[in-house]
């Protein structure tokens, strides 16, 4: 089989994993700042403030570098991006409607 046949079928067969792997993660989407101040004001879900001490209380002590709210359906999370003291980036899922870590990767 010609290099360059044998090049096009790995990449297919990768773009085909990839895809699959896509399709069995679940679709979330995040909220805009409006939306954000909403869901807060009729207190659907906690504040941010209170969302960045869940890790904190769970011995994650790291600074903050991005903090999303996203909607996974009719469920409302916290999507932290956090700077750990060795320098490692990681992420914390918070629940957002009762400040308990879901997540830390």
């Amino acid at each position: 089989m010609p290099v360059f046949a044998r090049l096009t079928f790995v990449l297919l067969i990768g773009l085909m994993a990839a895809s699959a792997r896509a399709a069995d993660v679940p679709q979330t989407a995040c909220l805009t700042k409006a939306e954000q101040r909403a869901a807060v004001a009729s207190r659907k879900a906690i504040s941010l403030a209170q969302a960045i001490k869940a890790p904190r209380q769970h011995g994650r002590h790291a600074e903050v570098v991005r903090a999303r709210l996203c909607h996974n359906g009719d469920k409302l999370f916290y999507v932290l991006t956090l700077l750990g003291r060795s320098g490692k980036v990681f992420t914390a899922t918070v629940d957002a409607a009762s400040g308990e870590p879901v997540s830390a990767r």
